[in-house]
C-alpha cells in the first residue's frame, strides 16, 4: 500500500488508526472538524474555574491492554495512576454507609465471602446471579439476568450498568457487560485495578500522541469537516471537507473514524447503530484537596462516580438524557447535595460549578444496535471503520475506541495496492 491513508476523525480511534499506520511507515493524512485533537476525549482551560478541566471522566482499568499499549507507544504511561492493590471505595448518599469493594488475587472470588470487602449488606448467594449475566444471550439485557431487588443490584449492578453501558439497566446489552465483568473482577484484583489521568485526559492521552504524530511527518489538518463522499458501488472516489476536495488515487484508503451518528449521515449504507445517550458531568472547585480516593463510586444517588482532581471534584452522570434541557444552575443545586455528603460536608454551601453536558456521548447499546455494530472491513474496497461504536465486543470506551483505530489500521494495510 503505497499510496496515502486519510484518516477522517481525530478522536481516539482516529488517532489509533493513525500512530499504528504512521509506526510502519505509511503516508497519512488525518481531517478533523472541531479546532483540536481528542473527539470526545478531551480537555481545555475552564475561565470560571481556572483550571483545566476534562468533558467528562473516564475510569480505565489494568485489564485495558490498548490503553496500556497507547500509553507506552506514546510514551505516556507515568500520566496515569493505578490503585495497587484494586479497591473501590463506594458511599451511600442516602445513608452515609461507606464501604470498599476489595478483589483478591486470581479468578475465585473468595473476596465476596469477606463482608469488609464486598459491598455493604450484599448477599453471598445474590453474587451468584454473575454467573447469569456471563453466559446471558445476546438478546437480553442486564435486567433480565439480574434480580432487582437486592442490596447487590441497588449498590453495584445497577450503578455498574448505567456507568459502563451509558443506558438504564433495561435497555443495556447484557453481553456488553458480560464482557467487562469477564475481562476485569472474573479474572481477579490485577485486572481490576482502576486507572486514571493524573492531570487531564489531553495530558495523558492525546498531546503525547499528536506529538509523536508530529514527528513522524502526519499532517492532522484541523477545522476540516468531513461535508460528504463520493463513491461508487466498489470503492470510495473521493470526499469533500470544509477546507478541501480530495480525489481518492488507487492505492489510497480512507478509514472513518467518525461518531456513529455523524458516519451515518454521510453513508447510511453502513447502517451503524442508532441512538445516543447523554452523559452529564459536573466540576466543583473546591476550597482545598479533600482527603478522599481519586475515584469514589456513589450509589443513592443521580450521579454514579466523583473524581478527585487536586481542588476540583469531577462527578459522572451517565444515561443523563432527563437533563437534556434543564439549566446548569438547576442541575448543580440538585447534585450538590449529594456530593457534599460523598465529601464528608453534608449541609455545606455550594462552590463554583462547570456543568458539562456532552448530549450524544455514547451510542444507544442496546442488544438490538449490539447486532448493527459493524466491522473495520467494509464493502467498498477502500474504506475501513473505526470508532467505539464498531463491533469490538466492549461498550464504547477509550479500550474500544483504540481496539477499532489498531484494527482498521491493521485491516487497510492488510489490502493489496490496487483495488480489490
Amino acid at each position: 500500500m503505497a499510496g496515502t491513508v486519510h484518516v477522517l476523525g481525530a478522536g481516539l480511534a482516529g488517532l489509533a488508526a493513525a500512530l499504528t499506520l504512521s509506526a510502519e511507515g505509511r503516508k497519512v493524512i488525518v481531517h478533523e472538524a472541531a479546532n483540536k485533537a481528542g473527539g470526545r476525549c478531551r480537555s481545555y482551560h475552564d475561565p470560571l474555574l481556572n483550571r483545566v478541566i476534562d468533558n467528562g471522566n473516564h475510569l480505565m482499568m489494568s485489564a485495558n491492554d490498548h490503553v496500556f499499549a497507547w500509553l507506552d507507544d506514546i510514551g505516556a504511561r507515568s500520566r496515569v495512576a493505578v490503585t495497587d492493590p484494586a479497591a473501590y471505595p463506594f458511599v451511600n448518599v442516602e445513608t452515609g454507609e461507606r464501604w470498599t469493594v476489595r478483589p483478591n488475587r486470581g479468578p475465585i472470588p473468595w473476596w465476596i465471602f469477606v463482608p469488609s470487602r464486598r459491598v455493604r449488606g450484599a448477599r453471598i448467594r445474590d453474587f451468584l446471579e454473575g454467573i447469569r449475566l456471563l453466559r446471558a444471550d445476546p438478546e437480553k439485557t442486564v435486567a433480565d439476568c439480574l434480580s432487582q431487588d437486592t442490596m447487590l443490584w441497588r449498590r453495584f449492578w445497577e450503578p455498574l450498568t448505567v456507568g459502563a453501558l451509558n443506558c438504564a439497566p433495561h435497555e443495556g446489552a447484557a453481553a456488553l457487560l458480560a464482557e467487562v465483568h469477564r475481562r476485569t473482577f472474573a479474572k481477579g484484583e490485577a485486572f481490576s485495578r482502576p486507572v486514571f489521568v493524573k492531570e487531564s485526559l489531553a495530558d495523558a492521552l492525546i498531546d503525547p500522541a499528536i506529538a509523536l504524530l508530529e514527528r513522524r511527518g502526519v499532517q492532522v489538518r484541523l477545522r476540516s469537516r468531513v461535508r460528504a463522499l463520493q463513491y461508487d458501488s466498489d470503492r470510495l472516489n473521493g470526499f469533500a471537507t470544509t477546507r478541501e476536495e480530495i480525489v481518492l488515487h488507487t492505492d489510497d484508503r480512507v478509514i472513518m473514524a467518525l461518531p456513529s451518528w455523524v458516519a451515518a449521515e454521510l453513508m447510511p449504507e453502513i447502517g451503524p447503530p442508532s441512538g445516543a445517550r447523554m452523559i452529564l458531568n459536573l466540576h466543583f472547585l473546591l476550597d482545598g484537596k479533600p482527603d478522599l480516593p481519586p475515584v469514589t463510586g456513589l450509589t443513592g444517588s443521580i450521579a454514579q462516580w466523583l473524581f478527585i482532581k487536586g481542588e476540583v471534584a469531577s462527578v459522572t452522570v451517565s444515561a443523563a438524557d432527563p437533563f437534556a434541557e434543564t439549566p446548569a444552575d438547576d442541575i448543580s443545586a440538585r447534585i450538590w447535595p449529594e456530593i457534599a455528603v460523598a465529601l464528608g460536608t453534608p449541609g455545606a454551601p455550594q462552590p463554583p460549578c462547570r456543568v458539562v453536558k456532552e448530549k450524544r456521548a455514547t451510542f444507544l447499546q442496546t442488544p438490538a444496535n449490539e447486532k448493527r455494530r459493524p466491522g473495520a472491513v467494509t464493502h467498498w474496497s477502500n474504506l475501513f471503520l473505526a470508532g467505539d461504536w464498531t463491533d469490538t465486543g466492549l461498550p464504547a470506551t477509550i479500550e474500544g475506541a483504540l481496539q477499532s483505530g489498531r484494527t482498521a489500521a491493521a485491516s487497510a494495510m492488510a489490502q493489496s495496492g490496487g483495488p480489490s
